[in-house]
C-alpha cells in the first residue's frame, strides 16, 4: 500500500532524536519533499546501475548539504557502482553525509550500524555471496539502536510484485540475535512500509513506488537515546 504521509513512531525516554529514512531514490532525490529533523538516513540506491555520469555523486552530495538535519548517514546499494568506485580512492566519497559501507557509528547516544552488502546480484555493486554475508551479519553487534542495510532480511518486507521473496537469508538468521530497535532498509520497492516484530520496528523505506514510479513520502519516527 502506498505511504501517503510521513509515519511517526515514538519512544519516550531521555533525549529524543527525530529520524527520517529514505531509500532507492535512483537520482530522483530532488522530487522528495523532505522534513527537518536530527538524523537523515539513506539506505542506498542513490543512482542507477547502468546510467552513470561523473556529476551524479556531486549532485546528490550537494542535495544532502541542503537538507535540514544535524547528521546524515548513508549506505550503498546494488545500483551505487559510482560510490563503490569512489571508495577505491577515498573512504568518505561524500562531503555532506557520513557514508558507512560497513561499520558502527554513534549519534546523540544512539548506536547505529550500517552495511551496504546485497545477495544474489553478482554483477551489481556491493555484492557478497552467502558465505561472506553470513560472516558479516554474524559480526553485527547486538546492542545497537538502528541497523541500516540495503537488503531486507528474507521474509520481512521483501516481496516483489510477483510475490518473490528477495531478502537476505543470512541476515534473517541473525536478526533475532541483533534485535535492533529499528531496522531500516529498501531494495524491494513493492514492499515499502513498516512492520513491527517483537521489539524491532522494520522499515522498508523505498522512495519510488513499484510499477507506477510515484514518489513516496519519507518515513519519520522519533527515537530516544534510552531503551526505557
Amino acid at each position: 500500500m502506498p505511504l501517503r504521509r510521513a509515519w511517526v513512531w515514538s519512544w519516550k525516554d531521555r533525549m529524543e532524536t527525530r529520524v527520517t529514512v529514505i531509500s532507492d531514490t535512483h537520482c530522483r532525490h530532488s522530487e522528495i519533499k523532505m522534513p527537518a529533523g536530527d538524523l537523515l538516513i539513506h539506505c542506498g540506491d542513490m543512482f542507477d546501475l547502468f546510467s552513470r555520469t561523473p556529476q551524479r555523486v556531486s549532485a546528490i552530495d550537494s542535495w544532502f548539504g541542503q537538507q535540514n538535519f544535524e547528521q546524515i548517514i548513508v549506505t550503498g546499494g546494488n545500483h551505487d557502482r559510482q560510490i563503490e568506485t569512489e571508495l577505491a580512492h577515498r573512504s568518505q566519497p561524500l562531503a555532506n553525509a557520513h557514508f558507512l559501507n560497513e561499520g558502527l557509528t554513534e549519534f546523540r547516544g544512539l548506536k547505529i550500524f550500517a552495511a551496504a552488502w546485497v545477495p544474489y546480484l553478482s554483477k551489481h555493486a556491493f555484492y557478497k555471496d552467502q558465505s561472506a554475508l553470513a560472516r558479516i551479519w554474524a559480526g553485527v553487534p547486538s546492542d545497537i539502536d538502528i541497523l541500516i542495510t540495503h537488503t531486507p532480511p528474507k521474509g520481512i518486507l521483501d516481496k516483489s510484485r510477483a510475490g518473490q521473496s528477495l531478502g537476505c537469508p543470512s541476515l534473517a538468521g541473525e536478526i533475532q540475535r541483533i534485535s535492533p530497535r529499528v531496522h531500516c532498509f529498501g531494495h524491494v520497492h513493492a514492499s515499502a512500509g513498516l512492520q513491527r516484530i517483537g521489539e524491532t520496528l522494520f522499515i522498508n523505506a523505498s522512495s519510488i513506488e513499484s510499477g507506477t514510479g510515484r514518489i513516496r513520502q519519507p518515513i519519520s519516527f522519533t527515537l530516544s537515546s534510552g531503551h526505557g
